[in-house]
């Protein structure tokens, strides 16, 4: 069932929990995603990364009509999202295709240019009814990257003003997750998280959420964060399914990494939404 990013993340706002947002550059990936959102009758969102194009992974005119005809025939929720879109023109063109919700990541620009930018990404999406997050603060490396627990954190003033003066659904912002592996362990910042959640009045994002605790995870879900983006270790766990063994055809080495991203999807969306 196909969603936007406002209406899933109501429905993690009700629950108090947070939906599993997950990166998805191939089919394999997706019928993993897919699946173990259904095995456990959990709302999902799937998304494509600009970065993915550029790392040659996948065009998003090739893969982003297989996520939508993936979630318009589940009886789950699903969204299908346009994660950090650093240009505006890819951001509209990915509304164009469907995309029901789009990131516009300006968060390396400055406060007026970052906001001036997202507003324009806010005005396209009204055109087609999807969503927009956007993003204030750093998660350090970029997708695909390896992460650093030192980011720029989100202040809680500055994201007041920014939800207010953008009109956005969602608020990434920054409270010591990184992208990428970690390079030590990661200082989450809870208070910092809280006040944001009390001040403004959209669902907060989690980047960086591969690597982090079930403590911690629990933690950030109770002072207010509703998606959790995560790809790295489900990445991982595919490709260390994988790398030991001998294949004498290519699709078995497929199944076997389809099998193994579920398994770690599964326990991803078990602990975003309580079912352990």
């Amino acid at each position: 069932m196909l969603v936007t990013l406002k209406e899933i993340l109501k429905i993690a706002e009700e629950k108090k929990i947070a939906i599993g947002s997950f990166n998805t550059p191939n089919m394999t990936s997706i019928k993993a995603v897919i699946g173990a959102a259904e095995e456990l009758k959990q709302p999902v969102i799937i998304m494509h990364a600009q970065v993915h194009e550029e790392m040659g992974l996948c065009k998003m005119e090739e893969i982003a009509p297989i996520m939508l005809m993936f979630a318009e025939r589940v009886s789950v929720p699903v969204c299908v999202h346009l994660d950090h879109g650093t240009d505006l023109e890819y951001v509209k063109r990915g509304l164009e295709i469907g995309f029901t919700s789009v990131m516009y990541d300006g968060s390396v620009l400055s406060a007026e240019e970052n906001t001036a930018n997202t507003v324009v990404a806010v005005e396209a999406a009204k055109k087609t009814g999807a969503s927009v997050e956007a993003e204030i603060g750093s998660m350090g490396a970029r997708e695909g990257g390896e992460g650093s627990a030192a980011s720029i954190y989100t202040d809680p003033d500055t994201a007041v003003k920014f939800v207010t003066d953008t009109g956005i659904d969602a608020l990434a912002c920054a409270f010591g997750t990184a992208h990428g592996f970690y390079k030590d362990k990661p200082k989450l910042d809870f208070d910092r998280l809280s006040k944001i959640y009390s001040l403004i009045d959209v669902p907060i994002v989690m980047h960086g959420g591969s690597g982090v605790s079930e403590d911690d995870y629990r933690e950030v879900i109770k002072r207010g964060v509703r998606k959790v983006n995560y790809y790295t270790y489900m990445a991982k766990a595919g490709g260390d399914a994988i790398s030991n063994k001998t294949y004498a055809q290519f699709h078995d080495a497929l199944l076997d990494a389809e099998r193994a991203m579920k398994e770690n999807v599964e326990a991803a969306i078990s602990v975003f939404s309580y079912l352990n």
